[in-house]
């Protein structure tokens, strides 16, 4: 069996220093194998807030794959924004915007959604999906195949103004070729559990969506800070959703 802590939205620069306090003791005493976090690492995107971010992260275990979040690009510098938007990310969390990690049962893959020209929106290109593919492709197909990205597939009750990433059905038609069986995504602040078919029907193939709400944000929405912890064992995916009390 296998142990992944998801968490999203971290969003430092507004958090609660109590849930922060709490919650590194925790994920470490879960003893994950893999911890992910799906975007918006900041609120701002600024370099103390990428510190402290960073600092987060040093304090959990290993190993880890994170992706950027729209608010990991800068919002009022126009010249980082749009030449530059995750120049910070990269100097500060890491190069790889992109990290993979596979083992004898699980083989989870990050895509970053983030992009320059939208606020709030994320998307996902054919490089991107072709980059997938190469890598889950040739893995074996026990192995239990994970994408994080921070913008997500599917929609929770309530978010229906929302939209999901763009290109979600040609990229849920790639995820179906190269078996990929289970997606992590956040942004939405709103912890949801589903399936693809509901959204994308194609011939049977029931891809889990795992949304996750927001870790440490004071920027709630309505939904108590919380995190998610996958177990995955042969083909068998259980999710405890952890709140903040």
């Amino acid at each position: 069996m296998k142990t992944l802590v998801h968490l999203s939205d971290l969003h430092f620069g507004r958090t609660d220093a109590r849930v922060v306090a709490a919650l590194m003791p925790l994920v470490n005493k879960l003893l994950p194998d893999v911890v992910v976090v799906s975007g918006d690492l900041t609120q701002r995107a600024r370099p103390s807030q990428f510190r402290q971010a960073r600092r987060f992260l040093d304090a959990l275990p290993r190993p880890q794959v994170v992706v950027p979040g729209n608010h990991d690009v800068p919002l009022y510098n126009v010249f980082q924004r749009f030449l530059q938007p995750l120049n910070k990310y990269r100097r500060f969390i890491g190069e790889e915007l992109e990290p993979f990690y596979a083992d004898t049962e699980i083989a989870v893959a990050g895509i970053n959604t983030a992009r320059s020209m939208t606020f709030k929106g994320g998307r996902i290109n054919e490089q991107q999906m072709q980059r997938l593919y190469e890598r889950f492709a040739p893995l074996d197909r026990s192995l239990m195949k994970i994408v994080v990205t921070h913008h997500p597939f599917d929609l929770p009750d309530g978010h229906e103004s929302a939209r999901v990433v763009g290109r979600a059905e040609a990229a849920i038609r790639m995820f179906r070729q190269c078996g990929a069986n289970i997606v992590l995504s956040g942004h939405l602040h709103a912890s949801h559990v589903g399936s693809s078919e509901r959204r994308y029907p194609l011939d049977g193939y029931a891809l889990k969506i795992i949304q996750a709400g927001t870790a440490t944000s004071t920027r709630s929405r309505g939904e108590i800070n919380s995190f998610n912890v996958i177990r995955v064992a042969d083909a068998t995916v259980g999710v405890d959703r952890w709140t903040w009390q």
